[in-house]
């Protein structure tokens, strides 16, 4: 784990591109994204990458660890990312006690779980323009439930290539999707920075997805 700094409240930081955990890397901690996103990706042998998972602020960072100990695809800093680390050793203590704490826990599993199956289905089945427009939809609800919305605004720090990554096309293919969005004024993508002009427009364009 390279260019961690810790503070004394246990909040520690990577910088952008830094590995919270690396393929097949033993863990005996659980993280948690206090601010930044992260994602878990794999490689393919010609160097194309496939995003597996992303993280956002108030997330656990595959949470199945609790189970294995283990890590089977590598987690990196997406942006600068601030997190703290749970000892499995304690949150395993807590599971056997039932202290009220573990049921978040639990349902971070349930929901990685959940988001691993729909993603399935979205890149199996969807176009390319509801598979991005599924992934904005989702991206935007996850950060309004930690209350980064603002006037139908929130940050956006993923590039082109990383929407590509996520969603399974190239970035040419990406970069025409989101100018059509941009061009049908359904939304506007500046600065690091998602307005959603026409959420209802938006989710239409989901397909079944958003239904």
């Amino acid at each position: 784990m390279a260019a961690i700094a810790i503070e004394p409240a246990g909040v520690r930081h990577i910088r952008r591109h830094a590995h919270l955990v690396r393929r097949n890397e033993t863990t005996d901690r659980l993280f948690r994204v206090v601010d930044g996103w992260a994602c878990q990706y794999r490689l393919l042998p010609d160097g194309r990458r496939q995003i597996i998972s992303l993280f956002l602020p108030g997330d656990y960072c595959e949470a199945q660890w609790l189970l294995t100990g283990r890590a089977n695809w590598p987690i990196v800093a997406l942006t600068d990312v601030s997190f703290v680390e749970l000892p499995l050793a304690r949150i395993r203590a807590d599971l056997a006690h039932g202290a009220p704490g573990i049921l978040e826990v639990l349902n971070a599993i349930a929901r990685t779980l959940k988001n691993h199956e729909t993603w399935i289905v979205n890149l199996g089945r969807m176009s390319a323009t509801e598979r991005i427009c599924a992934l904005l939809v989702d991206l935007f609800e996850r950060m309004e439930l930690t209350g980064k919305v603002v006037a139908n605004r929130c940050p956006m720090p993923l590039t082109q290539h990383d929407i590509a990554d996520v969603v399974g096309i190239s970035a040419v293919h990406a970069n025409r999707v989101l100018q059509i969005l941009r061009g049908e004024r359904v939304i506007a993508l500046t600065a690091g920075r998602l307005e959603l002009l026409d959420p209802a427009e938006l989710r239409r364009m989901c397909g079944p997805a958003c239904q």
